[in-house]
């Protein structure tokens, strides 16, 4: 007769980081495995499960920068994100850092409206085949593109680099370049839009606008060079110095170029009547059935490291098609 041995439970031990400096074990705690909750290492605490510098420690005690604080993981996450097995690529991965070139037609991460098959479903599935237990590992997310933006985005694994690289987000200290084909064809070989951006008037909450009526419009600033003239489209290049929602799509429409396939922004940033799946219309553009807009490019500094670093998300088929056809008209 064979008998089983149960594993033990796997065990980690963490430093305490200066902006830290003075928390409850549990705050602690749930910033290095976001996939618990703080009741749950009140619990573990009880059972004898944490030690401070090797000392078993109460459950509401506070932590100082550089002590060592180690954790026997005897219950399962409590947070766990359902994972999806669902296809995307990467671009550049690390112990810290997890790059990945998003699909069009996928949303980051949950809301009401869609709640699974996205993004961060995705990448819980493959962060939880490098872990020995499922749900330790929890993207983190530090910024977002919309639904039907392809390209690169950047993921943390770990609590200090998603803490570092969102300074950086908030900071505006990241280099973000779009591929864009947008309606007509563009005069000048370089140009800047500098229009606030707020709330559409009178429209869906996630609609924006860059109008005098626009609802708290924030300072909004892009930068536009032209890669390439077509006959009836042009190629261009978009780097937006702040970070406002659907920011190059209501830039480029205000000024007379919408985005090929924008089903929300149209010429002169005009909101465009809304769509529903079962109006059986015609596609917004025969080029392509979404927003050609493409995060090409994105830059910054590595949260651990410091190093420099510059992350190339290949262009997706439908958007090289989209431009294939526009050369060909």
């Amino acid at each position: 007769m064979s008998t089983s041995v149960a594993k033990p439970s796997p065990k980690f031990t963490v430093t305490v980081d200066k902006y830290l400096h003075g928390v409850r074990i549990d705050s602690l705690l749930v910033k290095h495995f976001r996939g618990y909750t703080p009741w749950r290492f009140l619990r573990m605490a009880r059972a004898g499960q944490v030690t401070i510098d090797g000392v078993v420690c109460g459950p509401t005690q506070r932590v100082f920068t550089g002590q060592t604080v180690s954790v026997t993981l005897i219950e399962p996450p409590d947070l766990q994100m359902p994972p999806e097995q669902i296809d995307f690529g990467i671009v550049f991965e690390d112990q810290w850092l997890l790059i990945v070139n998003k699909p069009a037609g996928l949303i980051v991460h949950p809301t009401g409206e869609i709640p699974a098959g996205t993004l961060v479903n995705a990448v819980q599935s493959y962060l939880d085949k490098q872990s020995s237990l499922k749900g330790l590992l929890r993207p983190g997310i530090v910024h977002r593109l919309d639904m039907d933006t392809s390209g690169a985005i950047a993921l943390c694994k770990d609590h200090l680099s998603h803490r570092l690289l969102s300074i950086q987000f908030q900071r505006e200290r990241v280099s973000k370049t779009y591929l864009a084909l947008v309606e007509g064809v563009v005069t000048d070989d370089s140009f800047t839009v500098d229009l606030p951006i707020g709330r559409a008037a009178g429209c869906h909450a996630a609609l924006m606008s860059a109008q005098a009526d626009a609802l708290e419009a924030q300072p909004s600033k892009t930068s536009f060079e032209v890669v390439e003239r077509l006959a009836k489209h042009t190629l261009v290049r978009a780097r937006p110095r702040s970070g406002r929602m659907h920011q190059i799509r209501v830039h480029l429409a205000t000024v007379g170029y919408p985005i090929v396939g924008d089903e929300f922004y149209g010429p002169g940033g005009v909101i465009l009547p809304r769509r529903l799946p079962d109006d059986n219309l015609e596609p917004v553009s025969e080029l392509i059935d979404r927003q050609a807009l493409h995060a090409a490019v994105l830059a910054f500094a590595h949260p651990i490291t410091n190093d420099w670093c510059e992350f190339n998300a290949q262009l997706p088929p439908d958007f090289d098609r989209a431009i294939q056809a526009a050369r060909a008209t």
